[in-house]
């Protein structure tokens, strides 16, 4: 069932989804109550990054200059000791690898990434990632460790750094223990990074792997953090830092050169952290509590339907609302569900086990299961996200679920079932 958005009668967008810089390359433009995912082109930027942005374009400066002016701010706001804008949270891996193993040596940094004679291994925490082919493009050796005791046996003479991911949750249910791994490793003179790319909001923890005695730690530009897209934050020692300057763009041969963040994308990720320091977490939840508040309030009348909204565990730590129902009952699956969203008009981006882009490795896995079906204890529950959600397209999003989930609801067959 499609909709124009000319048809949501009372309601209004700012966005012309029928006439654009997108549907002029014929690319149709989506609403996105998903997360900011890489491949849904992350999130909306604030109004405070399309400014700094344009700006920044307006001028010409030394690219060197301008990442060790935002080192010193960024100092300033995290306590680490400097920091860089990347194109990425993967390119902060890229980098921090390389800052590692070849340091600012002009030699070591022209092998890259061939690491004859040089350290290389890169000791993982808990098991490998689906994006630690960041640390291998820079040469880096995985070696994965899930033990304190095991952790301690694997550093040797070719250990370059630790790295590790950290729950962005202030109280996670089983933290890794990241204290008792900087202890073990500072006493090696093994450098750790943590890769904490979704780990804003909350905005302390910019401040928190600081105070831990973390050497490394990166961030996502684009996701909650709500700057560009192509763009990220690495922090912590400024003998590293200046390591990764050192192995990053403009220099030419260097192995991050081709991560390459303009200007533009430097001021624009500053201007979204500046935003975040000014920014109530509590009541930018209320608010987007009220958003999603609206959205439910159109299931109401779906019979089998159920809905919930808390704050999502993890990383990327906003309100979401979870939307559930009994797929045998309603004889219609999540993915089928947000299929239909997809193929609306305008198309609706939810949150489901959808993901194009994502291949199979080992547990890490985004790919819808056979034949659209899925069980309980394996499916993705339908998710609403007011992060990216301009004003007005809440309601679109729960007329449009609404119908989608009534439609099923009222099918004979399920009628049936339902009230028997």
């Amino acid at each position: 069932m499609g909709y124009s958005i000319k048809e949501q009668v009372g309601q209004r967008t700012d966005h012309n989804f029928d006439t654009n810089a997108y549907t002029r390359l014929g690319v149709r433009p989506f609403i996105n109550a998903n997360l900011p995912f890489t491949f849904l082109s992350a999130t909306v930027v604030w109004p405070e990054v399309r400014r700094a942005m344009d700006e920044a374009a307006h001028y010409m400066v030394d690219v060197v200059e301008l990442q060790r002016a935002v080192g010193r701010r960024l100092s300033e706001i995290s306590g680490a000791e400097s920091g860089l804008i990347s194109s990425g949270a993967a390119a902060s891996m890229a980098l921090a690898t390389a800052a590692c193993i070849a340091g600012t040596d002009p030699e070591k940094i022209w092998q890259l990434p061939d690491t004859t004679g040089l350290k290389d291994q890169v000791i993982m925490w808990g098991g490998r990632s689906i994006f630690d082919s960041a640390l291998r493009l820079a040469g880096g050796k995985p070696v994965v460790v899930t033990s304190l005791d095991a952790l301690r046996r694997s550093i040797n003479d070719d250990t370059a750094m630790l790295c590790t991911g950290y729950p962005a949750d202030p109280n996670p249910a089983d933290p890794p223990p990241l204290g008792e791994m900087v202890s073990i490793c500072k006493s090696a003179g093994i450098p750790v990074f943590v890769d904490a790319a979704g780990g804003i909001p909350p905005i302390d923890n910019i401040r928190r792997y600081a105070r831990m005695g973390v050497d490394l730690y990166g961030f996502s530009g684009g996701k909650g953090l709500r700057g560009p897209q192509a763009s990220g934050l690495l922090l912590g020692r400024q003998e590293l830092i200046n390591a990764a300057l050192a192995n990053a763009t403009p220099v030419e041969g260097a192995i991050c050169r081709a991560m390459k963040v303009g200007k533009e994308e430097i001021m624009g990720c500053m201007a979204a952290l500046e935003k975040w320091l000014t920014i109530d977490l509590d009541a930018l939840y209320q608010e987007q509590t009220k958003t999603l508040e609206q959205i439910a309030s159109f299931l109401k009348s779906v019979p089998g339907v159920e809905t919930e909204i808390g704050v999502r565990a993890g990383s990327n730590r906003f309100m979401q609302l979870l939307v559930d129902w009994d797929e045998e009952v309603l004889e219609l699956t999540v993915d089928e569900c947000a299929k239909e969203l997809r193929e609306g008009d305008p198309p609706i981006s939810v949150l489901c086990s959808y993901n194009p882009y994502v291949t199979r490795v080992g547990e890490f896995s985004a790919v819808p299961s056979p034949a659209g079906k899925s069980t309980k204890s394996q499916r993705t529950p339908l998710t609403v996200f007011s992060l990216s959600l301009q004003p007005g397209e809440e309601q679109i999003v729960g007329s449009r679920l609404r119908d989608v989930l009534m439609a099923a609801a009222l099918n004979p067959s399920v009628s049936r079932k339902m009230y028997k």
